[in-house]
């Protein structure tokens, strides 16, 4: 009977605490003193520390007295050395550096289209033609002249080497031959801007501009001209990463449009840091043999930026934490029938990834911990091992 009021007027006390814990809590929330709701927090940790105190004295003087021995009932988990891998996910966009605009390099009016929307081209391939303003007969009559010049330079070159005429003669035959000549190839350099050609292979995107509009430098596109077969992923990354995302890193690329998923490698890694959102760049390649990939299109990416092929991994929601922030797990032994002896162990974590957790001390290949029923538990107890059968 003694122990009975003793245990009734123990839990009358903690509720008491708590209610006025709780009345107390509101109004200092309600008053908004930042000094005040941080001295709060550490009384709050300091009773937790208390209660559990109490709780674990409670529970032992309930078990000494308990002759039924209601033991805790647990389940557990088996620790075992497994491979762990830790993806980050990031969202990028699909692109191509052969995605262009074809801008026209001479003023004129744009006097053919040889394609349309669609068409598959070769890179030189001729795509359109300007009106060149005359510089076919330019070139013509220069070349007639350039021909001339030559001739006459060949012939005062072949007297001077007899010692015939004057060097002035042969010198003044060779200026106006290298003159002319260069005037040719200036003309005829100016001449080929009047041809479009494809500048790689690919297909006509788009037509911009249609046949008899004048076109110049600087002014509107002609037509767009993409290459879908050199296509990759180009996304940005959070710089607290930029040591664990390395070239060849590999990459689950999901194409939600296109319902279609592909496994890449991290081709390059950007080697500046963008101080506005503090992240890099880097590129997956993107293999597209059916061209159903396009430009710009949305792909959530999964980086594998860790990989342990021996790790400790337990369930997340097995680890307890104390006021102190320590973590800590139950580990089970003296296991006899049923029943066995937990021991509270300290542990320190790593990497979480899909409700795991990566252990990198206090755990070893084999432990057994206690996975469900460890909030009540103290160090020492006796416990009893729920069947999974």
């Amino acid at each position: 009977m003694k122990y009975i009021l003793t245990t009734l007027i123990a839990a009358a006390v903690l509720i008491s605490c708590a209610n006025e814990a709780t009345k107390s809590l509101d109004e200092v929330i309600n008053s908004g003193d930042l000094e005040a709701l941080r001295t709060k927090k550490e009384e709050v940790l300091v009773s937790y520390d208390s209660i559990a105190n109490i709780l674990g004295q409670l529970d032992v003087a309930i078990s000494i007295k308990d002759t039924l021995k209601r033991l805790p009932l647990v389940t557990t988990y088996t620790v075992k050395d497994t491979l762990f891998e830790h993806f980050i996910d990031i969202q990028g966009n699909v692109d191509t550096d052969q995605n262009i605009l074809i801008y026209p390099e001479y003023q004129g009016t744009l006097l053919r289209l040889y394609v349309k929307e669609g068409q598959r081209v070769s890179k030189g391939q001729v795509l359109a033609k300007i009106d060149d303003g005359g510089l076919s007969s330019q070139v013509a009559q220069i070349e007639t002249q350039y021909q001339l010049a030559k001739t006459t330079y060949e012939r005062q070159q072949r007297l001077w080497e007899q010692k015939i005429g004057s060097e002035i003669q042969y010198l003044q035959a060779k200026s106006n031959m290298e003159g002319l000549k260069s005037s040719v190839a200036q003309i005829n350099s100016q001449l080929a801007r009047t041809t479009v050609r494809a500048p790689f292979s690919g297909e006509i995107d788009q037509i911009v501009t249609e046949q008899g509009q004048v076109v110049s430098p600087g002014g509107m596109a002609i037509m767009r001209i993409v290459n879908l077969s050199d296509m990759y992923v180009k996304a940005s990354v959070p710089e607290n990463y930029i040591t664990s995302i390395t070239v060849g890193s590999t990459v689950k690329v999901t194409l939600p449009a296109l319902n279609m998923q592909v496994n890449g490698k991290v081709k390059t890694v950007g080697n500046y840091i963008n101080p506005n959102n503090r992240t890099f760049e880097i590129e997956i390649d993107l293999p597209n043999q059916d061209n159903a990939i396009k430009p710009n299109l949305v792909a959530k990416l999964e980086i594998n930026n860790y990989s342990n092929v021996a790790a400790q991994l337990i369930p997340t929601n097995v680890i307890q934490e104390n006021s102190r922030g320590e973590k800590y797990v139950f580990v089970v032994s003296d296991i006899t029938g049923d029943e066995a002896t937990v021991t509270r162990t300290q542990i320190e974590t790593g990497l979480k990834f899909k409700g795991q957790v990566e252990v990198l001390k206090g755990l070893k290949d084999g432990d057994v911990i206690v996975k469900a029923g460890a909030l009540t538990l103290k160090d020492g107890y006796k416990i009893k091992i729920k069947s999974t059968k």
